[in-house]
């Protein structure tokens, strides 16, 4: 998604000269075309991302509009006070940029993983967070988005060929995106991870198992009307992350559950041990931790066998204001 980031962002600061573009010494062969084309609104601060929040704090309170670019820990982890203490509290329009969320930087260990981001910065209030499926949806998603009020985190992929068909590059703000309907069991996910989902939904089907899935694009503010409605049609879901249980989306779907009497069995998929210094690729990593398609695949059939009430996977339920729906 960062050639999508790029490009977006220069046709975005054509049309409004607030927007610069702020990286702690990262993002090369990605954010040059920016640089070139607007060299006086491009800042490398260096390693120093601390720093680099408090000089976009002081930015946006000046009247601009600045993008801050580094990978997923990085960004969300080192400056998280400088972030809270500064866009947050003062509700300012500072756009974070985490690269790379999940197993993406697998191979430089455990301090590149990506996994507590989400749940970090959704308990923020009045800060949106944002998780495209791919490169198509972070475009729709940075249009629709990037003039907001507040303060905004971005988690993009650093992968520029990941593609979900289903989503056509849709993006709604607080919304999520019904992209395969089937009654067996739900199936609910966020970010560059969907495609395993997707392709999990798929080896499923030949099985004999139909699954819906329901893309989160927007974790804060919640897609709650959409959960309400999808969680009520299945007495089963499956919160599929590249991200620890506790604190992302797992957690959203498990509040979402509570808080509206829903019955609906919820199984989590993410990563819920610590590393220990283990690295890999991204496939070898969701391998360990069950998030690969052949070990999404297992568990669904292993939930389903293992369900309450078998048999009660119906494609009818009741939304959120009591009307019947249908997949």
């Amino acid at each position: 998604m960062r050639k999508v980031f790029t490009q977006t962002l220069i046709e975005l600061a054509q049309q409004d000269d607030r927007i610069l573009l702020l990286t702690g010494d990262l993002g090369f062969m990605a954010l040059e075309p920016f640089a070139d084309k607007f060299p006086d609104r491009f800042f490398n601060v260096g390693v120093a991302e601390q720093n680099m929040v408090g000089l976009a704090t002081g930015l946006a309170e000046a009247g601009f509009i600045p993008f801050v670019y580094s990978i997923v820990t990085f960004a969300t982890l080192r400056p998280y006070e400088f972030f809270r203490n500064g866009p947050v509290l003062h509700h300012l329009p500072v756009r974070l940029i985490g690269i790379g969320g999940g197993f993406e930087y697998g191979s430089a260990g455990p301090t590149h993983h990506g996994l507590e981001d989400v749940g970090v910065m959704r308990l923020q209030p009045g800060l949106t967070v944002i998780t495209p499926a791919d490169p198509p949806q972070a475009r729709t998603a940075f249009q629709e988005t990037w003039d907001l009020p507040g303060p905004i985190y971005y988690r993009l992929s650093k992968d520029d060929t990941l593609l979900v068909p289903e989503l056509a590059g849709r993006f709604e703000l607080g919304k999520a995106d019904l992209i395969a309907g089937g009654p067996d069991l739900l199936f609910i996910t966020m970010g560059n991870i969907t495609a395993e989902v997707m392709a999990a939904a798929r080896l499923l089907a030949e099985q004999g198992i139909r699954s819906s899935v329901l893309a989160v694009s927007t974790v804060s503010p919640a897609p709650v009307r959409e959960l309400v409605e999808a969680l009520g049609r299945f007495s089963l879901a499956i919160s599929v992350e590249a991200h620890y249980k506790t604190g992302g989306l797992g957690s959203l779907v498990a509040e979402t559950i509570a808080e509206n009497g829903l019955n609906c069995r919820l199984v989590r998929c993410g990563v819920g041990k610590s590393q220990e210094g283990l690295s890999g690729s991204q496939n070898y990593l969701y391998r360990v931790h069950g998030l690969d398609i052949q070990s999404l695949a297992e568990t669904a059939r292993q939930a389903l066998a293992a369900n309450s009430v078998p048999g009660e996977t119906a494609s009818t339920g009741t939304g959120i204001n009591g009307e019947v729906r249908t997949f």
